[in-house]
C-alpha cells in the first residue's frame, strides 16, 4: 500500500466573499495549489503554516491534537478555507503544521466531498453512489418530524425533502442544516 497524494486548490474564503459582495476585485483573492497527502488517520486539514500566511487565514482558536507517535500537542487551528479537490469544494478551517510540513487531507475533507481514498490502488475518488456532487447524510434526530438530505454542486446547495416531510417543518427550520 502507498501514499496517496492529491492536488488542492486552496482559497481564503473571507476574500472571496467579499469579492462576491462587488466589494474587491476577482485578482485580490489569495489562492494556493498544492499537492496534500489523503491521511484517513487524520480527523481535519492540516496545512503548513507558510501556506496559511499566504492564504492571509486568521486564528481561530488553539486545539490539543495527538500524532501518530501518540505525542500529544496544541496546534492552532485556522480558517476559513476553501478547498476545492476536482470538481468538488468545501469550506472548513485547518490546522496549521509547521512550516514546509506536508499538507494532509483529512476525514472531514474527503467526508464533505463525498471522496473515497484506496490504499491498494493508490487513488482518491468519487463514490460510485455520487459522481456528479456529493450527498451529505444527514441522520434523523429521534424527535424529528422530517429527514433532509443536501446535495452540493459547485454554484448551490439543495436541500430534498424525504419522507413525507412536512412543508411548514421545512420553511421552519431549514436554515438549521444550512447555517
Amino acid at each position: 500500500m502507498g501514499e496517496i497524494v492529491a492536488s488542492m486548490e486552496l482559497e481564503n474564503a473571507v476574500d472571496r466573499g467579499v469579492v462576491s459582495q462587488g466589494l474587491r476585485d476577482e485578482s485580490t483573492v489569495r489562492r494556493a495549489t498544492v499537492e496534500g497527502v489523503v491521511d484517513t488517520g487524520a480527523v481535519m486539514l492540516v496545512l503548513p503554516v507558510d501556506i496559511v500566511d499566504q492564504l492571509g487565514l486568521e486564528t481561530q482558536r488553539e486545539v490539543v491534537v495527538t500524532y501518530a507517535n501518540e505525542y500529544q500537542g496544541t496546534r492552532p487551528v485556522a480558517g476559513p478555507v476553501t478547498v476545492h479537490i476536482g470538481n468538488r469544494f468545501m469550506n472548513g478551517d485547518c490546522i496549521v503544521g509547521p512550516p514546509q510540513s506536508e499538507p494532509l487531507i483529512g476525514q472531514i475533507v474527503l467526508e464533505a466531498l463525498d471522496l473515497v481514498a484506496d490504499c491498494g490502488n493508490r487513488t482518491l475518488s468519487t463514490r460510485p453512489e455520487s459522481p456528479d456532487w456529493p450527498v451529505l447524510k444527514l441522520k434523523r434526530a429521534a424527535r424529528a418530524k422530517a429527514c433532509l438530505l443536501l446535495t452540493c454542486t459547485r454554484d448551490a446547495v439543495t436541500v430534498h425533502k424525504l419522507r413525507g416531510v412536512k412543508r411548514q417543518f421545512r420553511a421552519r427550520n431549514r436554515h438549521t442544516f444550512l447555517n
